[in-house]
């Protein structure tokens, strides 16, 4: 059987094309249902599916709160752990007091005695109350004082002036007394530099240790430091004999 084929190319390179267009034109229309049911889908997902969870989740927290307020004694439970996580900051911040018994083994003369020491860690002011032989040696342990100088054993290094303004307060001198090394009293207040109880963290150095003390081997007191010189010098005696 033979066939012939009547249609000119023209005509059947047309029908080609058409074929073409309606295959690009079908593709295309699924590809943007396809893209548009994605789309629906998306939107449900925000607007019902999310919204829904968004209640559950809701509905859980309230639940899981109403139970925490049926807990007895919430609000003691609350303070306690409030105070606990601010203990690391007030442990920093607190005073090392116990540097207070070394200090004055330092500066007290060894024939003074210490009967009393009052110390404000808040105004950084000290009453030292204590007897001595004679008044000579509260004079001395008042300029002790005075001079002394402080080191912090840290990587800083910073160094100042330990006291100010320390005042001889209060003194007394008893004739008759049963221990002549408490012949006399005396009161001395003073300020103090507030790192001299400062915790400081440094690594290898005691926390008691933390500060050092320099105490000058002066003297000090006025009756030394204005005594008048002698008026008139001894002339040097000439040899016998000779002229």
């Amino acid at each position: 059987m033979i066939q012939f084929n009547l249609l000119p190319d023209v005509k059947l390179e047309f029908i080609k094309a058409q074929a073409r267009k309606r295959l690009i034109i079908l593709s295309s229309i699924i590809v943007s249902v396809t893209f548009m049911a994605i789309f629906v889908l998306l939107i449900l997902n925000v607007k019902v599916a999310q919204h829904k969870r968004m209640s559950d989740l809701t509905k859980d927290i309230k639940s899981s709160v109403a139970k925490i307020r049926e807990t007895k004694d919430i609000d003691k439970i609350l303070t306690v752990q409030n105070q606990l996580s601010s203990l690391p900051g007030l442990h920093d911040q607190k005073i090392i007091s116990s540097r207070l018994s070394d200090y004055l083994l330092q500066l007290t003369p060894s024939s003074a005695k210490i009967t009393n020491a009052e110390v404000d860690f808040t105004a950084n002011t000290i009453v030292i109350k204590g007897t001595t032989p004679d008044l000579a040696t509260v004079n001395k342990f008042t300029d002790t004082l005075k001079f002394t100088s402080y080191k912090v054993n840290n990587q800083d290094g910073q160094e100042g002036k330990a006291f100010n303004g320390v005042v001889l307060s209060n003194f007394s001198i008893q004739d008759k007394v049963t221990n002549p090394q408490e012949k006399a009293t005396f009161e001395i207040t003073a300020n103090f530099d507030a790192i001299l109880f400062k915790m400081i963290k440094q690594q290898g150095v005691l926390e008691e240790k933390a500060v050092t003390l320099t105490i000058p081997n002066i003297i000090s007191t006025r009756s030394e430091t204005e005594k008048p010189t002698d008026l008139f010098t001894p002339t040097p005696s000439t040899p016998q004999g000779g002229q």
